[in-house]
Protein backbone atom coordinates (compact mmCIF):
# COMPACT_ATOMS: atom_id res chain seq x y z
CA UNK A 1 0.00 0.00 0.00
CA UNK A 2 3.01 2.42 1.20
CA UNK A 3 4.43 1.40 -2.97
CA UNK A 4 1.77 2.60 -4.68
CA UNK A 5 0.98 5.75 -2.35
CA UNK A 6 4.76 6.72 -3.53
CA UNK A 7 3.95 5.55 -7.00
CA UNK A 8 0.94 7.74 -6.90
CA UNK A 9 2.55 10.89 -5.34
CA UNK A 10 5.49 10.58 -8.32
CA UNK A 11 3.02 10.01 -11.27
CA UNK A 12 1.44 13.02 -9.94
CA UNK A 13 4.69 15.35 -9.40
CA UNK A 14 5.67 14.77 -13.31
CA UNK A 15 1.94 15.43 -14.59
CA UNK A 16 2.42 19.04 -12.60
CA UNK A 17 5.77 19.07 -14.59
CA UNK A 18 4.76 18.11 -17.82
CA UNK A 19 1.71 20.71 -17.06
CA UNK A 20 4.06 24.02 -15.81
CA UNK A 21 6.23 22.82 -19.13
CA UNK A 22 3.29 23.30 -21.22
CA UNK A 23 2.62 26.61 -20.10
CA UNK A 24 5.61 27.97 -20.68
CA UNK A 25 6.46 29.51 -24.28
CA UNK A 26 9.26 27.67 -26.20
CA UNK A 27 8.18 28.51 -29.55
CA UNK A 28 9.19 31.03 -31.81
CA UNK A 29 8.33 34.59 -31.99
CA UNK A 30 9.47 36.90 -34.20
CA UNK A 31 12.83 36.40 -32.59
CA UNK A 32 12.87 32.79 -32.75
CA UNK A 33 13.75 31.53 -29.39
CA UNK A 34 15.32 35.34 -28.29
CA UNK A 35 13.30 37.27 -26.57
CA UNK A 36 13.25 40.74 -28.44
CA UNK A 37 14.11 42.75 -25.39
CA UNK A 38 17.08 41.30 -25.10
CA UNK A 39 17.95 41.16 -28.82
CA UNK A 40 17.82 44.85 -28.47
CA UNK A 41 20.79 45.24 -26.40
CA UNK A 42 22.43 44.18 -29.40
CA UNK A 43 21.85 47.43 -30.90
CA UNK A 44 23.36 49.12 -28.15
CA UNK A 45 25.97 51.00 -30.76
CA UNK A 46 23.05 51.90 -32.84
CA UNK A 47 21.75 54.16 -29.76
CA UNK A 48 22.87 57.94 -31.07
CA UNK A 49 21.92 56.97 -34.62
CA UNK A 50 18.57 55.80 -33.51
CA UNK A 51 17.79 59.36 -31.26
CA UNK A 52 19.03 61.57 -33.94
CA UNK A 53 18.84 61.29 -37.59
CA UNK A 54 22.24 63.08 -38.41
CA UNK A 55 23.78 61.05 -36.10
CA UNK A 56 26.29 58.95 -38.17
CA UNK A 57 25.78 55.54 -38.07
CA UNK A 58 29.09 52.88 -37.17
CA UNK A 59 29.53 50.18 -38.57
CA UNK A 60 29.28 47.98 -35.31
CA UNK A 61 25.52 49.18 -35.66
CA UNK A 62 25.19 48.57 -39.36
CA UNK A 63 26.70 44.98 -38.82
CA UNK A 64 24.23 43.96 -35.96
CA UNK A 65 21.00 45.88 -37.98
CA UNK A 66 22.31 43.98 -41.03
CA UNK A 67 22.32 41.09 -39.08
CA UNK A 68 19.02 41.46 -36.93
CA UNK A 69 17.53 42.57 -40.85
CA UNK A 70 17.60 39.25 -42.38
CA UNK A 71 14.45 38.60 -40.36
CA UNK A 72 12.15 41.66 -40.79
CA UNK A 73 9.58 40.55 -37.75
CA UNK A 74 12.53 40.39 -35.42
CA UNK A 75 14.39 43.48 -36.92
CA UNK A 76 10.78 45.58 -36.06
CA UNK A 77 10.26 43.53 -33.03
CA UNK A 78 13.69 44.85 -31.25
CA UNK A 79 13.00 48.27 -32.54
CA UNK A 80 9.32 48.80 -30.89
CA UNK A 81 10.77 46.75 -27.91
CA UNK A 82 10.46 48.09 -24.33
CA UNK A 83 14.07 47.73 -24.27
CA UNK A 84 14.69 50.30 -27.26
CA UNK A 85 11.85 52.31 -25.94
CA UNK A 86 13.46 52.94 -22.04
CA UNK A 87 16.46 53.47 -23.59
CA UNK A 88 14.87 56.62 -25.71
CA UNK A 89 15.06 55.13 -28.88
CA UNK A 90 12.71 56.39 -31.76
CA UNK A 91 10.94 54.16 -33.55
CA UNK A 92 10.88 56.74 -36.87
CA UNK A 93 14.56 56.99 -36.64
CA UNK A 94 15.43 53.70 -36.27
CA UNK A 95 13.48 52.40 -39.05
CA UNK A 96 16.16 54.57 -41.48
CA UNK A 97 19.25 52.79 -40.02
CA UNK A 98 18.59 50.16 -42.74
CA UNK A 99 18.83 52.61 -45.48
CA UNK A 100 21.64 55.10 -43.70
CA UNK A 101 23.67 51.97 -43.38
CA UNK A 102 23.10 51.17 -47.29
CA UNK A 103 22.14 47.95 -46.82
CA UNK A 104 21.08 46.76 -50.18
CA UNK A 105 18.53 43.67 -49.34
CA UNK A 106 17.14 45.88 -46.63
CA UNK A 107 13.30 45.33 -46.12
CA UNK A 108 12.25 48.56 -48.51
CA UNK A 109 8.29 49.08 -47.66
CA UNK A 110 8.13 46.56 -44.62
CA UNK A 111 5.38 47.66 -42.59
CA UNK A 112 7.14 48.20 -39.00
CA UNK A 113 3.66 48.42 -36.49
CA UNK A 114 2.87 52.30 -37.50
CA UNK A 115 5.91 52.74 -39.13
CA UNK A 116 7.15 52.15 -42.84
CA UNK A 117 10.94 50.79 -43.42
CA UNK A 118 12.39 53.64 -46.32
Amino acid sequence: MEASVKYICLLGFFVVLVIAGFGEVNGAGECGRANPDMEAFKLAPCASAAQDEDASVSSSCCAQVKKLGQNPKCLCAVMLSNTAKSSGIKPEIAMTIPKRCNIADRPVGYKCGAYTLP
